[in-house]
This record gives structure tokens, C-alpha cells and sequence, in this order.
């Protein structure tokens, strides 16, 4: 490359031109390969021939671009197209621009070249020739309006922008010089200095932020200000530009709010559909639906795109009695805009349904000696209407009565009850055992017939009879089985068979003050069979002395009462049976630090042994031998240094087994909870590759890291210290904290050698007692390739740097 460009310097210098060739600078962008016509070989004259070119905008005037070169009979060159002024070409083909070149004014310069012959006349081309010009930030951005306006409704849904800001950057979009990033700089009032609104720094939409959504109430705070700014170059550099603007923003009364409960009549007249309410946005556009949530088989209510909701066909409250459903309200591309509203809909009761009877007959008993007065029993009638209005109040009348004897009119029907009452007379067997009654069951509207069956039962006037008063001595295992029967019983009785008089009730008086025992009684043979309720213990009762009572349902008549006839007994002997040591719970838990010292008491376990035997204790499952447990007394120790980070919750069984004996046993879990200790360093999260400064440095650079460790996070989050390793570092190198995690390598100048430089990074946890880690970042200064030309007594000089390799950030 050097004796190509001598060979050029000297034929410029042979032919002595109007044009010295040290009026020139050799345009380095279009040398370093970034032309893409001919570019590729890096030459700088050539053939005529199309050919595109980059030149970054704003350089220094009396660039050299490229030189041409024709076949005679062409003696010299052509330039025409968008040269605007700027761009001019020698007759020896030499193509420069005179003055700098300006992106925003013309961003593709596109040109022809001409070779011509000594009358002027083209031999060869014209041919394009395109210049590219690149952008530099050299445009700041603007907002687009001086002041902006908007408003929004409390209780908006958070994220959704209700205005936008928008700035414009005379800077090619495509790079970053372009980039735009939106922030807010201020709000006011900023109450409980929380923010109400949050701004999409890449759209400029604004909106309200979760707590905005919630708490914004035009009632307290009506208007809020806030200050916009925006950023190019993405905002990552101290290099770029920006522009702020004041925002003032309305906060008006959300009225997406639910209507009042709505009753609806059932059956009604009217036709369909009508309108029963109304629901409306914050805003016109809105997109309304209805949800059944509850999934009904027919829903009969709709909603227009007004707002307004529909009953759509009669409702039945006996089916239904009310509806609970959701407006929702969404923009066009159908995503939510807030909360759905809950809609409540009533079916409001009308008389449309007959009293019913419970049951075809009522069957009811009266015992042949009860006093006038007496109730004998109840006739239950429902209406489907609502309950508790007038259309469910049912009133009751006797209409006729089968037989009338002695007489008619032996019975009376409370009004609003149904409660049957005997009157006039008490009833004999002998006159009739049987009544049968027609009722009148009515509600304002509606007549039902109901039919009452009277029996007329003998009275009570004989006790139950124990074929034995002692049933003996019983012998059972105190681990026999819950439910099994262990004695049969039988008393008998001399009244009306099959009525309260007759059947038999067992009751156990003395002997069973835990209830372990239960009778159950044959309705058919009043036999009595006395079953295990809950296990026996030996340990705690070994005999039962059991007294057993017969009864009737139906009291007995004034002067006869129970005797002894009545009641009988037996002795339950309860046999022991070896049982396993018992635990007084089955999950015992502890809690201790995991850097507690070995041989330190971490828990304790007790189990008991029915028969009194003594316990020994034993550990299964301490799959990390962190744990030993005292045979005798159940206490636990640690025996290992404990480890949060490898077992946060160490889950281990205990076991009892009966020292003597038949060596039963029984485990238990013991689970124990390792808190965290600050033992772990700060370290990186991961290798960092790719990672460089480019030589020479145009201005001071940085590179972003970020620090973890393996200790238990904390509400808090983690909260590092970063700082250079060494005092040396601080005067070329500077380290800054982004937040709890991250932070800045930076350069402090831009004199650095090109070379390797391992920086040391001391990262601290903060905690009462810190753990530091020293990290190693292999800082790497990339060279690019270029070439500088100067005259220097006659020497010519190329200068170059290659790149140097690319090496990970490490822990």
C-alpha cells in the first residue's frame, strides 16, 4: 500500500497540475473498505466504472475520494448530477468534495462520470457514481409542540397511554444518533412521592402507573404537572443531546362505574327486549360485551354498543331468582380498559304458583287418653312463591272429616300454621282407630286439597322388660376393632306393637364415661346390639361395670314409671396388647442459624410407651450426617457444619423403639429450618465476552458488570459496594454503582496505550459483617485500521494498528 501511494504522490508531482496533491487529505472511510463499488482491494484509483462510496457528514473540506483512470484516446474527465456545488472532479480524474457534506441537506449524492476526449467528446460512460453520506449526531432533538395537554379518567387502566408527546431528530433514524428515549423528569404534585405516571420511553405515551390507576381522585388533586424530556443516542451517552416540555394533565371522574341493582318483574308483559340499564366508558369508541360468569343454560340479557343492557325474554324467579353478570368494556384491537362492572339483576316475585302438599297423605298418631288441647302434629305445605311475601302465606282449613264419631269436629287447624290440635273430646280406640281429615290449603290467589291420616294409638301405660338383668362378664382385647359388636341385648314391651309406645331405646347410664360404647337398636325386634364406638385402652380403664337402660320414645302414662325390670348390666374386662411407644406429635419442627457451632442443641423429640416401657432413640434419612440424636433423652445436635445454601429445610425421621419388650417402634418427622448467614462472596453472574474499548479512544468510554452472591435474598434485595481494587487504578479508571447490583467500569481520559489492562474490582455486600470479592476484568482496547499521510522530508509514511483479540470478563 505504501509504494502505491508513493507511486501516485509522484506522478502528481510529475505532471505539476493546477491541484497540488497536498491540498488533499486521503479520505480515510472510503480507503478503510467502506466503499462497496470498489472497495473491496482498498485501492484508491482505478478503472472508470460504477462506484458507490460512504463519507461521513461534517468532515473537513478537500477530501480526496478516488481517482479515476481512462484508456486514451480520453484525456480528461466529466462530472455531473447532484454535485451541488460540492463535489468536483480534475481532468486527471482525480474526485474530491470542496466542502463538507451535510446528511439532513442530501443524504445520496448521486453522480456521473464522463470521459471525453480532447474535442470534448465522451468516449467512455457516463457511469454512476454514488455517494453515501453518513450521519453524525449532529442534530439535537426537538418536541413538536412547546407545551402539551391532556387528560385522563381516575381509575384508567394502568399502562394504557391516554396522550402521547413526540419530538423529531433531523438525524438519520436508522442509527443511534437518531434514537429517541422519552423520560419523565417530573411530576407535581407528587404525593407520598409516589408516581402517578409513567411515559414509554421509545413511543412517548404517557399513562398512570399501577398506584396511579388506584389512587388518582380528581376530589383531592384535579391537575398535575410534569416535565418530559427526551434523549438521542438511545440515551447511553453523556454526549447526547435533549429537549424538554411541560406537561399538564386533567384528572377527570371515572364514570365506568356499576349501576344500581336492577329488579326485573317475572313474566313480564312487556315486549322484547327493554332496556333495565345502562353502563358507559370514559371515552366514545368503546367496545361492549356482557360475561355470564355463573355459566348459566340461557342467558337472557344483552348489551348494544351505547351501553345499554337488555333483558332479552320473560324470567322465571321460581327457575332463577337472580342474575349476576359483567360489563366489560374494550378498544379495538379487544383488549380490556378496565375492570369489568358487576351487574345485579333481582326477578321480582308474582303469584303464579298453587300451595303443594308435602306428601300425597300426613300420617299422624294421637295416643287414645290425650287432653283436649293437645297438638298431634303438624300438616307442612310450600308455596314455590318468594318466600316471606304475601304471595306465600298459606292459610289452612279443615273441610271434612271421615268418620264424624263420635262427632264432627274432633280436630282443629291452626290458620297460618297447620298445627293440628285435638278439641271437644279425648279419642277411645274402640270408637274408631283411624280418622281421616280433607285441608284446605290456600294463598290469596291459589286452592290446594291436602289429606291427614289420624291414628289413633294405644297410650303408653308398660315399660320395657330385660329378658336378664346380668349379662355376665365379656373379655376384648383393647385393640379390637372400632365397630365390632361385642354383646347382643333384648327387652320387650307389651304396648300396641310397631308405635312410640312399643319400641325400645337402649341407654347406657354408668360404666362408659369416655363413650367408647354405642346401642343400636332393631326397629323391627327391638333387639339391642352394643358395638365399639371409639378403641378400648387398657391402659386407662381395664374394667367397665356397664348399667344399661330400656326406654320409650313416648313418655309414659302419669303413674307408671321404669324400675329395675328395666335395666340390666355387664362387665367389659379389656386385655392389654403390646403397643409401639407413642410421639406426642408427628411433625416436630426447629429453627436454628446455619452457622450455629457444632455439638450445639438443635431440638428435642418425646415419645411415651403405653405399657411404661423405656424408650430408645435412633435417626433415618440424615442423608448429610449434619445430625446426631442423644438414645435416651431424644435431644438432637448438630455434629457438622450446616449449610443454608445446600439445604435450606433438612427433613429427617425419628425413631422410638421400646427398650424390653417385643422392640415395637414408631418414627416421627423432625424437620429443621437453617436460617441464612452472610457466608458467601459477591461474585459475578456470568463471563462477560465481547466486551472492549476501541483504539484510540475519542472520548472516554464505559462497560456495565453486575454482582450476585449465594446468600438468602432479602426483602430488601441485594445491595453491593463497588470500588476499584487498587489506589493505582483510580487516576486512568473509575468504577460507579447503577443500583443494588450493577455498575459502571469507566475510562477517566482517553490517553491509553493499546494493550491489555487487568483491572481489580473489590465488591462489598453491606452487610454487619461484609464479605468482599475481588474480581479481575481484562479491560481490552480495540484497535481499527487506518492510514495517515503526511509529507516529511520527502518520506512518505503509512501508519496502521491491527485489532487486538477479544478476551471475557471474568470472576
Amino acid at each position: 500500500m505504501e509504494s502505491f501511494l508513493s507511486k501516485i504522490l509522484a506522478e502528481y508531482l510529475a505532471h505539476n497540475r493546477t491541484v497540488k496533491f497536498s491540498d488533499f487529505k486521503i479520505n480515510k472511510l472510503a480507503l478503510d473498505g467502506q466503499t462497496t463499488g470498489y472497495g473491496q482491494e482498498g485501492k484508491f484509483s482505478g478503472p472508470l466504472k460504477p462506484m458507490e462510496f460512504s463519507i461521513f457528514e461534517g468532515q473537513e473540506p478537500s477530501q480526496l475520494i478516488f481517482q479515476f483512470k481512462a484508456n486514451p484516446p480520453a484525456v480528461t474527465f466529466k462530472l455531473t448530477g447532484e454535485t451541488d456545488g460540492i463535489f468536483q472532479i480534475q481532468p486527471d480524474g482525480l474526485l474530491y468534495h470542496n466542502k463538507s457534506l451535510d446528511r439532513e441537506t442530501r443524504a445520496v449524492h448521486r453522480l456521473q462520470v464522463s470521459a471525453l476526449d480532447a474535442q470534448g467528446n465522451t468516449v467512455e460512460g457516463p457511469v454512476p457514481v454514488t455517494i453515501e453520506v453518513k450521519d453524525i449526531n449532529d442534530n439535537r432533538p426537538v418536541f413538536l409542540q412547546q407545551h402539551y395537554e391532556g387528560s385522563v379518567r381516575q381509575n384508567s387502566r394502568p399502562g394504557k397511554p391516554f396522550m402521547y408527546v413526540n419530538a423529531t431528530d433531523l438525524d438519520d433514524p436508522a442509527t443511534l444518533n437518531g434514537q429517541l428515549i422519552y423520560q419523565i423528569l417530573m411530576q407535581l404534585p407528587k404525593v407520598n412521592n409516589v408516581m402517578y405516571f409513567q411515559i414509554n420511553n421509545q413511543t412517548g405515551g404517557i399513562s398512570l402507573t399501577p398506584q396511579g390507576s388506584q389512587e388518582l381522585d380528581p376530589l383531592k388533586n384535579p391537575q398535575y404537572k410534569l416535565v418530559v424530556s427526551v434523549a438521542d443516542m438511545g440515551g447511553l451517552t453523556e454526549h447526547s443531546f435533549s429537549d424538554s416540555v411541560p406537561v399538564d394533565i386533567t384528572v377527570k371522574e371515572n364514570i365506568w362505574k356499576p349501576p344500581e341493582p336492577v329488579e326485573i318483574e317475572e313474566n313480564s308483559t312487556k315486549p322484547y327486549p327493554f332496556k333495565i340499564t345502562q353502563v358507559q366508558w370514559n371515552d366514545p369508541g368503546a367496545l361492549y360485551s356482557l360475561l355470564d360468569k355463573e355459566n348459566t343454560p340461557r342467558f337472557p340479557f344483552s348489551i348494544d354498543q351505547e351501553g345499554d343492557i337488555y333483558v332479552t325474554q320473560p324470567l322465571d324467579r321460581e327457575e332463577k331468582d337472580a342474575y349476576v353478570f359483567y360489563a366489560v368494556a374494550k378498544d379495538e384491537q379487544g383488549k380490556p380498559l378496565s375492570k369489568p362492572l358487576e351487574i345485579q339483576v333481582k326477578v321480582k316475585d308474582i303469584n303464579d304458583n298453587p300451595p303443594t302438599c308435602s306428601s300425597p297423605v300426613t300420617v299422624l298418631e294421637v295416643q287414645e287418653n290425650e287432653q283436649i288441647g293437645s297438638s298431634i302434629g303438624t300438616l307442612i305445605a310450600h308455596d314455590m312463591d318468594e318466600e316471606n311475601t304475601v304471595n306465600s302465606v298459606l292459610e289452612y282449613r279443615i273441610v271434612d272429616q271421615t268418620p264424624k264419631v263420635p262427632q264432627d269436629g274432633l280436630f282443629l287447624v291452626q290458620e297460618y300454621s297447620g298445627t293440628l290440635q285435638l278439641v271437644l273430646q279425648s279419642l277411645h280406640k274402640r270408637d274408631t282407630p283411624q280418622y281421616n281429615l280433607s285441608v284446605q290449603v290456600s294463598d290469596k290467589d291459589f286452592k290446594t286439597l291436602c289429606f291427614v291420616q289420624i291414628n289413633v294409638i294405644d297410650i303408653n301405660d308398660q315399660i320395657p322388660i330385660f329378658e336378664k338383668s346380668d349379662y355376665g362378664n365379656l373379655t376384648f382385647p383393647e385393640d379390637t376393632a372400632v365397630g365390632s359388636v361385642i354383646l347382643t341385648i333384648q327387652a320387650t314391651d307389651t304396648d300396641e306393637p310397631h308405635t312410640g309406645s312399643s319400641k325400645i331405646l337402649y341407654r347406657i347410664t354408668q360404666g362408659d364415661s369416655e363413650g367408647r360404647l354405642e346401642i343400636e337398636t332393631d326397629p323391627q325386634t327391638n333387639t339391642g346390639y352394643v358395638k365399639l364406638k371409639k378403641p378400648l385402652d387398657f391402659e386407662t380403664v381395664a374394667i367397665h361395670n356397664i348399667v344399661v337402660q330400656a326406654e320409650n320414645p313416648e313418655p309414659l302414662v302419669p303413674g307408671v314409671q321404669y324400675n329395675a325390670n328395666s335395666s340390666a348390666t355387664f362387665r367389659l374386662m379389656v386385655t392389654d396388647v403390646n403397643e409401639a411407644p407413642q410421639f406426642s406429635q408427628q411433625v416436630f419442627e426447629a429453627k436454628v442459624s446455619e452457622a450455629v457451632a457444632k455439638g450445639t442443641k438443635v431440638g428435642n423429640m418425646t415419645a411415651k410407651d403405653p405399657e411404661g416401657l423405656d424408650v430408645s432413640y435412633s435417626l433415618r434419612g440424615d442423608k448429610r450426617g449434619w445430625l446426631r440424636i442423644d438414645p435416651a433423652t431424644g435431644e438432637i445436635f448438630s455434629v457438622a457444619q450446616l449449610d443454608r445454601e445446600a439445604e435450606s429445610l433438612y427433613r429427617v425421621q425419628v425413631v422410638a423403639t421400646e427398650v424390653g419388650g417385643s422392640y415395637l417402634s414408631s418414627t416421627a418427622q423432625f424437620h429443621l429450618t437453617l436460617t441464612d448467614v452472610n457466608d458467601n462472596p459477591p461474585r459475578l453472574v456470568k463471563e462477560y465476552t465481547g466486551l472492549f474499548f476501541c483504539y484510540p479512544l475519542k472520548a472516554p468510554g464505559s462497560l456495565i458488570f453486575e454482582a450476585t452472591d449465594d446468600d438468602e435474598l432479602t426483602f430488601r434485595g441485594r445491595h453491593f459496594t463497588f470500588s476499584l481494587g487498587s489506589e493505582s487504578l483510580q487516576k486512568d479508571w473509575e468504577v460507579s454503582k447503577i443500583n443494588g447490583t450493577h455498575a459502571h467500569l469507566s475510562t477517566k481520559h482517553t490517553g491509553f496505550e493499546e494493550r491489555v489492562y487487568n483491572i481489580s474490582i473489590r465488591i462489598s455486600d453491606g452487610d454487619r459483617q461484609p464479605l468482599e470479592g475481588i474480581v479481575s476484568l481484562p479491560g481490552i482496547i480495540l484497535a481499527v485500521v487506518f492510514f495517515r499521510m503526511k509529507r516529511d522530508k520527502g518520506q512518505h509514511k503509512a501508519e496502521s494498528a491491527q485489532a487486538s483479540e477479544v478476551k471475557p470478563l471474568r470472576n
